[in-house]
């Protein structure tokens, strides 16, 4: 793992985000280096040659964030990189940025895969208006481990579970749900006792990783490979319609509040549409 220490300007980023306003990111990069992270496109911007969860850089800034720049406004942290990393326990990024935020009026959602949020849960409870998804795509341990290095399935649920009893708004982000594998059902009978929200996002393949998953699929689920290739090379989309549908059928008959993310193309260029015509 490459670790260098940058500087930079500002940690705000103005977002294109559906639901955001601003992004911070306090790390570029990611050691939980996810098979199927769509942030890995970051490669091309910053000059390193490593794989995608081999290297990280710890932003360090100066400039104390504006407050009233992000009043009133969603602010999300993080969109590329997990700000709870396994660096973070001893680089305090994170925990130095919700030290501002705790006299901030903002709505803040946090995303992370990591237990480590536990840590500064003295912190979220002081921030007014502040919402955390725990991303869980699966409750196979070995599927997980086979997409990611970040901590298991039980401990983001017991992660979720202990925000939950300190009064922190939780959110069980099911992301990416992989066709015909996730649990989705099954996760949410697992958790709905102490996760407020769902929110679902379907498994998107493009890029250098598009090869990758299907590879893994071919190998590890072969009986499934044919129905991958029906999604992400013939491009049917009927497996998602009906899913969508099924989901969003189970949440209202079950009363169970939920944001479904299957259209997240449209929803960025919905809100690019809104932004031009203002």
């Amino acid at each position: 793992m490459k670790i260098n220490e940058i500087k930079v300007n500002e940690y705000l980023t103005k977002s294109n985000l559906p639901s955001s306003d601003y992004v911070i990111n306090p790390y570029v990069g990611c050691p939980h280096g996810c098979k199927y992270c769509y942030a890995s496109f970051m490669k091309r911007f910053t000059g390193h040659k490593e794989n995608w969860g081999e290297f990280v850089d710890v932003k360090k800034c100066d400039k104390k964030i504006n407050l009233k720049k992000i009043s009133g406004k969603n602010v999300f942290l993080s969109s590329v990189t997990d700000c709870y990393n396994e660096f973070e326990e001893k680089y305090l990024v994170t925990r130095n940025i919700l030290e501002q935020l705790v006299y901030s009026d903002c709505n803040l959602s946090i995303s992370t895969k990591s237990k480590l949020i536990l840590r500064d849960i003295d912190l979220l409870k002081q921030i007014k208006n502040v919402t955390v998804s725990m991303s869980v795509n699966t409750l196979n341990e070995k599927f997980k481990n086979d997409m990611d290095n970040a901590s298991s399935i039980k401990e983001r649920l017991e992660t979720l579970k202990e925000l939950h009893k300190n009064g922190v708004y939780t959110v069980l982000f099911m992301s990416p749900i992989f066709p015909y594998i996730t649990e989705w059902k099954e996760i949410i009978e697992e958790s709905k006792e102490y996760v407020n929200e769902y929110w679902f996002e379907n498994l998107n393949l493009r890029g250098n990783y598009k090869k990758d998953i299907l590879d893994y699929i071919k190998k590890n689920y072969n009986g499934l490979y044919l129905k991958y290739v029906d999604i992400y090379e013939k491009k049917n989309n009927d497996y998602w319609r009906e899913l969508a549908n099924k989901i969003n059928d189970y949440c209202e008959e079950n009363d169970i509040k939920y944001i479904n993310y299957f259209y997240h193309k449209e929803l960025v260029e919905k809100k690019k549409e809104g932004i031009k015509n203002d």
